[in-house]
């Protein structure tokens, strides 16, 4: 079956279950194509809790779909490649963060939704790179734990007079990209502007021109009058852009940079999943309870 009559048959199906398609911007271009929505964390954390469909198929990694089982448990949530793990939300643990809470009983604990569920459930509550700061600086607390990533967490320090503690995980993909990168890419593009995620390295930060999420790349690059982009970031977003902002030429940072889980989802592991409404992401209610409150109090924000 070429991928043309895959994603027809996708379509068909998700239509006939009634079943909405959500996928991050990292996802392989087919994917991100036959979805209904194609965003950031954020935005597919917000679409999660707003959709009617009963069934919600999850192309991202396993903490997305955690995330949208929580905040829809009457609902259906599919995760068509079960095995797409996050490294960064396996850095820590639900008991690792009650640890800190015991070591530092006067600080609020803000979780990246890059987190899994018992971790949501032992934290105050959870923000994304798009609304870290504003969500630290919603807190009446003066010292702030932020977890698990520590060049998030040192991003927003260079923001707020809040004291932040960070854990010291990180996503590989971003932490992978250097000086010597940035260097390389200014000798090769001179003229194109470079946009990073704050999960970079501090000193690639340092370097950049703009600071953004997935989805606030997309946007920065459609509204300039620039024609060039360089983007410090996983390279699946460029098909985004190529997409939502046509005249616009965009290079990677790092060819290297690429997220194998968030490659293993295909169009066949899609139609699969759809047809067998398998397999299912389930969270205990007991935890979901608590990481809902968590996840809810920066979605009030």
């Amino acid at each position: 079956m070429i991928a043309r009559d895959i994603s027809s048959e996708i379509r068909l199906r998700a239509e006939e279950k009634d079943a909405v398609i959500l996928a991050h911007n990292y996802q392989v271009a087919g994917v991100q194509d036959v979805a209904d929505i194609v965003g950031d964390s954020l935005e597919l954390a917000r679409a999660a809790a707003g959709r009617r469909e009963e069934i919600i198929v999850f192309c991202g990694v396993d903490f997305m779909a955690e995330t949208a089982a929580i905040l829809s448990p009457e609902k259906t949530v599919l995760l068509p490649a079960p095995d797409a793990h996050c490294p960064m939300a396996g850095m820590i643990t639900g008991g690792e963060v009650k640890t800190l809470r015991e070591r530092f009983p006067d600080a609020a604990v803000v979780a990246y939704v890059n987190t899994t569920a018992e971790v949501k459930a032992e934290s105050d509550i959870c923000c994304t790179s798009a609304n870290a700061l504003k969500v630290v600086e919603s807190l009446e607390a003066d010292q702030v734990i932020m977890l698990p990533d520590r060049n998030l967490a040192g991003y927003v320090a260079r923001f707020t007079e809040k004291e932040i503690l960070p854990w010291q995980g990180f996503c590989y993909v971003h932490d992978m990209m250097t000086i010597a990168d940035v260097s390389r890419a200014r000798l090769n593009h001179p003229g194109a502007e470079l946009l990073v995620h704050p999960e970079c390295r501090p000193g690639v930060i340092d370097l950049a021109d703009y600071i953004h999420s997935t989805s606030g790349m997309i946007r920065h690059i459609c509204a300039s009058d620039k024609r060039e982009f360089i983007i410090g970031t996983e390279p699946g977003i460029i098909h985004q852009i190529e997409k939502r902002c046509p005249g616009k030429r965009v290079y990677p940072l790092s060819e290297k940079a690429v997220c194998i889980n968030m490659k293993k989802t295909s169009l066949e592991k899609v139609l699969q999943s759809l047809e067998n409404l398998t397999p299912r992401m389930v969270v205990p209610e007991e935890i979901a309870a608590r990481a809902r409150v968590a996840i809810e109090r920066m979605l009030q924000i």
